[in-house]
């Protein structure tokens, strides 16, 4: 199975975002019309804390029944599903190659690919994409993307085991990328760096005019805060996970000076990782510069956290909301969806996906 790159199509999908602390499932159908996509179905469901672990899964029948759970509570149609990775085993790279067909880099990806990937080719899947732009000299610019093997087998076999067929299989800073584009509908010489923060993965992920200039994924993310949280408290990561979140029972009703103080030197630490990719991005282009950053993710609604960016980069930064543009089903309350949308961005965007028929 190979990998898919950003893009529309006709037959619908589940979007199925699979992240290490929650499963979330999304359908959307598409207006003949106007092309605007509509939200008709979603599904959450927990998963316990160890069953995702860098990638890593340690607990597939947690993870397969969490997937049925999903599916089950938004009541899906589809039975295809698209899903996103991401993480240390999931390389993209912008890279410049002599300029051929893509016919002829069909036919030549693996040998082109050994030089820009730190993995075994014959040990993961490949998927590039030509850009229109940056052809000269000779030369054409390439989106390489290569994940190991072993990590698609893994999110193929629990997909499997939960009833549903694997139809898709996207990369999480895309997935992004196609919710950001629908509802932002950016200006096309605009630069914005689209940041998802998952429970333990941040995808970080700059576009200009739609186009993928750089990406890459850190592991400093929410579940840093949790574990400051449970250090300061002596609590449970699941009574952590609440005081996050701001669900606390009555006994911790006030946030203690020790939780506000773990909060804000995560956010420092999430902040320093991610502004150092982007300012390695700016010491390696001369022309480009990121003029807005959007948080997306469950870590995006972290308390301070949008203010901390703010002041580290200097950049205009909000959370993504990857339902601004769509049109949901009188059956959601709009108090809900305006809690949950910012971890919605995956799954949107996978569901936005489709297949060509």
């Amino acid at each position: 199975m190979r990998l898919s790159l950003p893009g529309f199509g006709s037959k619908g999908l589940v979007g199925l975002d699979i992240g290490s602390s929650c499963v979330k499932a999304v359908e959307v159908t598409r207006r003949e019309k106007s092309g605007d996509f509509d939200l008709v179905s979603l599904g959450t469901a927990a998963l316990p804390p160890e069953a995702i672990v860098q990638g890593a899964f340690l607990n597939a029948r947690a993870i397969t029944d969490a997937i049925k759970e999903a599916v089950d509570r938004g009541r899906m149609r589809s039975k295809q599903v698209a899903v996103a990775v991401s993480g240390h085993s999931v390389i993209v790279k912008k890279v410049s190659l002599p300029a051929m067909s893509a016919e002829e880099l069909e036919e030549q990806i693996r040998w082109e690919a050994e030089q820009y990937i730190p993995f075994d080719v014959n040990e993961v899947n490949l998927d590039f994409q030509i850009l229109a732009h940056g052809a000269a000299d000779g030369q054409m610019d390439v989106v390489l993307v290569a994940a190991k093997k072993d990590l698609i087998d893994d999110y193929v076999q629990v997909i499997t085991e939960a009833g549903l067929t694997p139809a898709v299989i996207d990369v999480a800073a895309f997935a992004v990328e196609n919710a950001f584009e629908v509802n932002y509908q950016p200006d096309a010489d605009e630069v914005v760096a689209l940041i998802n923060i998952g429970a333990q993965v941040a995808n970080i992920n700059v576009l200009a005019g739609g186009t993928p200039l750089f990406t890459r994924d850190v592991t400093t993310a929410g579940n840093h805060y949790t574990e400051e949280i449970q250090k300061a408290l002596s609590v449970s990561f699941e009574e952590a996970e609440r005081i996050k979140l701001g669900r606390a029972g009555d006994d911790q009703a006030m946030v203690p000076r020790e939780v506000d103080a773990a909060m804000r030197g995560v956010n420092d630490t999430v902040v320093g990782e991610i502004s150092r990719s982007l300012d390695f991005f700016a010491a390696t282009t001369t022309d480009v510069r990121v003029q807005r950053v959007y948080l997306a993710g469950g870590g995006a609604k972290v308390a301070g956290l949008v203010d901390a960016f703010r002041q580290r980069t200097g950049l205009p930064v909000e959370i993504l909301n990857p339902l601004a543009r769509m049109r949901a089903s009188s059956k959601f309350e709009p108090a809900m969806l305006a809690e949950v949308g910012p971890a919605l961005s995956v799954g949107v965007g996978l569901a936005m996906r489709r297949l060509e028929i």
